[in-house]
Parts: C-alpha cells; sequence; structure tokens
C-alpha cells in the first residue's frame, strides 16, 4: 500500500494482525479528521455489527459462526480501508486524478457487458476489412483502429484507477480475459491495466482473476502477463485478511509446471533488475569496440561510410582481418549476454522515449502491431521497408522499444550513407547480425521468452515513465514490508510449499549476480530439511558445515578465513594445517598460514614455509610481499629491503606494501626514506584521517625500539 499517511498506515497495521476490532477504531479516528458521509456510513455499520458480535461473545455462548463472521467482518473494513486508502492516492497525485476523469466522462457506458460487446466488436469489424473495397480499405483500417485505440486507452486508465472490486466484477472481467472472441492484444492490455491496479492497492478480486486467467487461459501471452501479474502483486501483509490468497497460490503450486516457471521468473526478474548494470557494460566496453571495428564513423552530420585506405592495405595486409575478428567477437559477446537474459537494449532504447506516443500509459504495455494508430504516421513511408520487417519480426526486443525503433527508425534512415539505405531497402543486410542472432516464430512463442519480453516493457515504464511515482514500483530496491516485489520467492505465501525445492537454484543465482541482502533473507526461508551442508555453506555457518562434513574443504576455508579476521589466529592455524593435511603444497594455504603464524609471531615457522613457497614460485608478488614483511618483523631488514625495492621497481607495490616498507626503512634508520613511503601509503589510501590514525602500530613498533618520540617525530615528518 503506497502513497498513504501515518493515521491510515495505523488502521493496515491493525488490519495485517487480523485485528477488526482496533482497525475500526483507527478507522474512526482517521475519519473524524478526514469526514467523508460514504465512508462514515458504511463504518457506523462495520461498528453495529462489531458491537453485535462482542455484545453475543461477551455471553459466552460459543458461536460456530464466530470465526467465519469475524473474518467477513475484518475483510469488509480492509475494503473500506482501501477504497479510502485509493481515494487519498487518486487526489494526492495530478496524474492519477487526470486518468480517473478522463476515463469516467460523462455519457460513456463503463458496464461489463458494454465492454464485452466493444471488444468483440472490434474483432468482427476487423475480420470484415476483408470485404471492403481495395481502395477504401486501407482508410476504414486507420479509422476503426484509432476510434478502438482511443477506447481501448480509456478503458486501460479507468482499471488503473478502479477501487475495489466485488467478486461479481472480477468473474465477469475474467471471462473477458479468456473469451476466444476477444483480440489477444486487448487482453494481455487489460491483463496489464489489472497488474497496475493490483500494485497500487491489494485487491483479492483481481488477484483471483489474474490467478484464474494464468490458469485457464490457453493464449500463452496473456496467460504470462497474467503470471507475471499475480507474483508481483501478492502480499504477505494480506494473508491473514484473505486466507484465499494463500489458497489460490497453493491450488497453482501442485503443478510442476507453474512451479519451473516460477523458477524461471524468478531467474528473470534478477537479469531485469540488472539491465541498467548490462547496459553500461554494453555502452562502455562492447560499443566502443564495435564502433572502432566497423566500416562507419558516427559524425554530427550522422553516420559516414569510412573511405578505402589502399595504402594500409598493402602495409598491414591483416589490420582488416583483425578488424572483422574483433567486430565478430563483439557481436558474440553482445549475443550471449541477451541469450543468457540480460537486457542489452536497455540504455540505447531509453533515449527514445520521449515521444508523444509514450505521453499515454497504455502504450507502455500494448503489444506491438504495426496498425497501432500512434505510429501510422511513422509507418506510411517504411512500412514496406524490409529491415525494419525485419527487425520488428525478428529481433529480440520488447514491444516497447520496437515502438521506439519504428518511431526513430524514419529519422536514422535519413541520417545514414546512401549505400547502407539502399542495402536495407533492398533486404540484403544480414538479419542475423542486426538482430542478435535473430528469434524464428517458434522461439519467439515460447513462455520463458514471451515473459522476458513483457518484464523489459515493465522495466521500462518503472524506469522511464515521467508519471511513474504514482505507481508502486515492483523492481523497487525495498517495499514497506523490506521485500522487494521482483524478488517473490522470498514470499511467506510460498513458504512450505513445493517451490521449497527450487530455491538452492535462486540463492546460486542471487550469489553470483551479488544480491546477497537477497540471498540471505531467500536462505532464512528455507526449511529445516533443507539444511544440509550447502546450505551451511551459504549462510556462512561453518561449524555447522563442518559438523556434517568434517574434511568439507569450502568449510575449513571460510571457517579460517573467518576466524584470521576475528584475529583468532591461533584457530585459522589449525584449520589451515588441517587443509594442508587434505591438500599437501596448495600455495594459497601455506601463504595464509604463513601469515597466521606472523600474527602469532611464530617467525620461525613462518619463515620455512615462506622460503619453500619463495623456490617455487619464484615470481608471486603475493609470496615476496609477505615474505618481505616476515624479514621486517623478524628483524632482517637488509634482506626485507632488496624484496620490496625489486616490488616497488616492478610497478606492483600497493598502498600496503609503501605501509610495510616505511617500516623496515625505519628499523634500518632512515627516516626520511620511511617518511616518503608513509606518503605514498597515504597517497595511495585517499589521504584520509583514518589512514594517518591507522598507519603507526604502536605496539609493533615498541617492540621493535621505536619510541612513542620518534612516533611522534615520524607522524610530523610524514604529514608533511
Amino acid at each position: 500500500m503506497g502513497m498513504i499517511d501515518k493515521s491510515l498506515e495505523r488502521v493496515f497495521n491493525e488490519l495485517y494482525d487480523g485485528n477488526a476490532g482496533l482497525a475500526i477504531v483507527e478507522l474512526d479516528v482517521y475519519l473524524m479528521a478526514w469526514p467523508n458521509p460514504q465512508s462514515r456510513e458504511r463504518l457506523d455499520t462495520l461498528k453495529e455489527e462489531l458491537r453485535l458480535m462482542t455484545d453475543f461473545w461477551k455471553k459466552g455462548v460459543k458461536d460456530p459462526e464466530l470465526e467465519t463472521q469475524y473474518l467477513r467482518l475484518l475483510q469488509r473494513a480492509y475494503v473500506l480501508a482501501a477504497n479510502i486508502a485509493i481515494h487519498r492516492q487518486l487526489t494526492s497525485s495530478s496524474y492519477l486524478q487526470q486518468l480517473y476523469r478522463q476515463a469516467r466522462q460523462p455519457g460513456h457506458s463503463r458496464s461489463l457487458e458494454s465492454i464485452r460487446a466493444e471488444l468483440e466488436n472490434h474483432v468482427s469489424e476487423v475480420a470484415m476489412l476483408e470485404l471492403e473495397p481495395i481502395e477504401t480499405r486501407q482508410e476504414k483500417s486507420a479509422s476503426l483502429y484509432k476510434e478502438h485505440q482511443q477506447q481501448m486507452n480509456l478503458l486501460f486508465n479507468y482499471i488503473v484507477t478502479a477501487h475495489i472490486w466485488t467478486g461479481s466484477i472480477g468473474e465477469a472481467m475474467e471471462e473477458i480475459l479468456l473469451s476466444p472472441t476477444v483480440d489477444s492484444n486487448d487482453q494481455q492490455l487489460l491483463v496489464s491495466a489489472i497488474t497496475l491496479s493490483l500494485l497500487n492497492c491489494f485487491d483479492i478480486a483481481k488477484f483471483r482473476t489474474l490467478v484464474n486467467v494464468c490458469r485457464r487461459s490457453h493464449d500463452e501471452p496473456v496467460r504470462q502477463r497474467a503470471l507475471v501479474g499475480w507474483v508481483l502483486g501478492m502480499d504477505d501483509n494480506c494473508r491473514h485478511i484473505y486466507p484465499e490468497q494463500q489458497q489460490l497460490v497453493s491450488e497453482l503450486l501442485s503443478s510442476k509446471r507453474i512451479c519451473a516457471e516460477l523458477t524461471e521468473l524468478q531467474m528473470q526478474l534478477v537479469y531485469t533488475s540488472n539491465a541498467e548494470k548490462d547496459s553500461q557494460t554494453v555502452s562502455q566496453e562492447i560499443m566502443p569496440d564495435l564502433i572502432k571495428n566497423s566500416d562507419f564513423r558516427v559524425t554530427k552530420n550522422g553516420i559516414e561510410e569510412k573511405e578505402d585506405d589502399s595504402l594500409e592495405d598493402v602495409l598491414h595486409p591483416e589490420a582488416s582481418e583483425q578488424r572483422m575478428e574483433q567486430l565478430e567477437a563483439s557481436f558474440q559477446r553482445m549475443a550471449d549476454m541477451q541469450k543468457q537474459g540480460s537486457d542489452i537494449f536497455y540504455a540505447g532504447f531509453s533515449q527514445v522515449k520521449r515521444f508523444p506516443f509514450f505521453y499515454d500509459l497504455s502504450n507502455w504495455l500494448i503489444p506491438f502491431f504495426m496498425e497501432h494508430p500512434d505510429i501510422s504516421q511513422y509507418t506510411q513511408k517504411t512500412a514496406n521497408n524490409r529491415y525494419l520487417r525485419t527487425i520488428v519480426s525478428r529481433g529480440p526486443f520488447c514491444n516497447s522499444d520496437k515502438y521506439s525503433f519504428v518511431i526513430a527508425f524514419q529519422q536514422v534512415l535519413n541520417q545514414l550513407p546512401e549505400k547502407m539505405r539502399e542495402t536495407m531497402n533492398m533486404g540484403d543486410m544480414p538479419a542475423d547480425e542486426l538482430t542478435m542472432g535473430g528469434m524464428d516464430d517458434e522461439q519467439q512463442q515460447t513462455p520463458a521468452y514471451i515473459r522476458r519480453i513483457y518484464l523489459m516493457d515493465l522495466y521500462r515504464l518503472f524506469r522511464l515513465f515521467p508519471n511513474r511515482s504514482s505507481f508502486n514500483d515492483p523492481f523497487a530496491t525495498m517495499r514497506h514490508s523490506g521485500l522487494a516485489n521482483w524478488h517473490f520467492f522470498c514470499s511467506l505465501l510460498l513458504k512450505d510449499t513445493p517451490i521449497d525445492t527450487y530455491k538452492p537454484q535462486i540463492v546460486k543465482m542471487l550469489k553470483k549476480y551479488h544480491h546477497d541482502n537477497e540471498a540471505t533473507r531467500l536462505l532464512h526461508t528455507f526449511p529445516d530439511t533443507m539444511h544440509d551442508v550447502q546450505y551451511f555453506l551459504w549462510c556462512e555457518d561453518y561449524n555447522a558445515a563442518l559438523d556434517l562434513e568434517p574434511d568439507n574443504e569450502r568449510a575449513l576455508a571460510g571457517r579460517a578465513r573467518q576466524r584470521f579476521d576475528n584475529g583468532q589466529y591461533d584457530e585459522a592455524d589449525d584449520d589451515y594445517a588441517h587443509l594442508l593435511l587434505l591438500h599437501p603444497g596448495k600455495k594459497s594455504y601455506m601463504l595464509n598460514r604463513a601469515v597466521c603464524l606472523l600474527n602469532m609471531e611464530e617467525y620461525e615457522d613462518a619463515m620455512k614455509l615462506l622460503y619453500q613457497l619463495n623456490y617455487e614460485y619464484a615470481d608471486d608478488v603475493n609470496v615476496q610481499r609477505v615474505l618481505a614483511w616476515a624479514l621486517t618483523c623478524d628483524n632482517k631488514a637488509e634482506q626485507a629491503e632488496r624484496i620490496f625495492q625489486h616490488i616497488v621497481a616492478n610497478g606492483q607495490a600497493t598502498g600496503e606494501d609503501y605501509l610495510n616498507y616505511a617500516y623496515c626503512q625505519w628499523l634500518l634508520g632512515r627516516p626520511d626514506d620511511a617518511a616518503n613511503s608513509f606518503g605514498e601509503y597515504f597517497l595511495r589510501t585517499g589521504n584520509t584521517p583514518e589512514s594517518h590514525a591507522n598507519a603507526y602500530n604502536r605496539q609493533w613498533l615498541h617492540e621493535h625500539g621505536i619510541s612513542d618520540i620518534d612516533i611522534n617525530m615520524m607522524q610530523m615528518l610524514a604529514a608533511k
């Protein structure tokens, strides 16, 4: 529930806790501050029913219907509060207010019977176009689609701004969405309108409608939109108010197909939430290579073809072939990202979402069709261009981006070199390259593809639409409940259901994409029966993992690292010793154990390991820097200095190396050199107060004969 004030929030908190009585009390307080005659009348009815129920209960009579009656009272209180909240949303957003008024113009019927008749009539009229004479067909078609689009836009806005539905409205809408006599594009758009309304305020009738359409529809695009809609519209807070929500979900989850689709959807939502990062990779890493190695260059006057350089061909005959290989590699990298599920086109098309076409909310989510009246001015000249047809029919672009492409195509076409325009008009350009591998009809009809395209449309709406703040964003990082809509696998409605067995796949993916908070939340929903070694490794509970598998390498290494970070060097050393018994001679474990021994001041044992490592891995700078520090700690500064000089000379020194080198030079009695190394350390660590404060380990320095006065003098010298 978004955009509500604190007093109304208190009402919902009581409702979410299942307390109808206190919710009614809070509603009474709210309506005293914000009076409304209709709401007051409904509340007074609820108060009277609550009084009668309470009086009967106080008499100690066991009423078998009490629980049912109480739940019904709770739900009616929710409907009243939700309608008040929706009214507040509408009045606090000038944009929503505008949509509400436009969709409810006087004299226009919005009965479900008239809506269905209008939708079915459109299908009939489109079919009758084939009987029209060719000379009048185009004009008649344009008029027909224009009128229908205007009606669909108003209907879309009507549903988006609707209050809580009754059960009968939901049932009638469900039949419209399942009817074979209604156009699929219209049904898909209506499902999206219901989804936006549901996102702004939970409504069990809308939720039930989407669930039933998902379950019953034979039209895959409609079914997939319904699936996405109910998933993003689930509300854990309302599970006590509407137990039916859990029942509807549980019935769906009895299907293995649905469970597999939900798992796939969750993965796709992770990819979708990474769209901006993926686009950054494309724009900063891939596109510069594509432009550099292509036969065209971008200028202020548009795209120009590069002139042939015959001398370059003679002097460097291999250069052209290398450019082609790099060009193909860049295309392949982008194609691989796209096949994996990345939204690689987001950044490019986000720049062309300011056309008047996108002023209408419904146009962000309408399925693509060339007859859309709002793009007719752009398609009149280019509709028969074979390149354009290839892009919109085979390209793996979402509907929103296809509309953007069609609108921008004419303008871009005029800026292209003549040779390229001719090639495009003839359709000779390689379609696979133009469409990142292309998608045939069969591929485009798969549930996963349909769903991914729709998620891309939704993502663009909630990221780029100027009035997006009027809606609850399902891609927002966190909601009021602390759970992002897109991370629905964490929902309590899916806990202890067949979906549990699919959760490890999602945790693995979340970890891969560094969504650690979401992964942790999801792990908390695992049942006890799934608490295996992998579970404890993900939770970083290495002791529990080792209880189950004492020699597990990842658990031992993780616990050793944990203990080291906590300063438990003795215990960390034990773990590394165990690891070396299991994996003798493994470099990383030997080096980490040497560092543990150094921190324990066991210099002799540390040196044995480090000398062995230095012999076997003479060029490993990590071994060298640890050895140099060990020699410094063991008062062998002359030997340490030679190694530090080598590291610095090779340009491999880190800030930490310069700090250690400063200590070494200080022990050698060269304060000026030490001060310079301290200065380099401060420079590389941002010259912050923290770096200055942490640079001087007084205990270590005291143990090596350096007094507090010496330290104070060095601080002054190094700070210059």
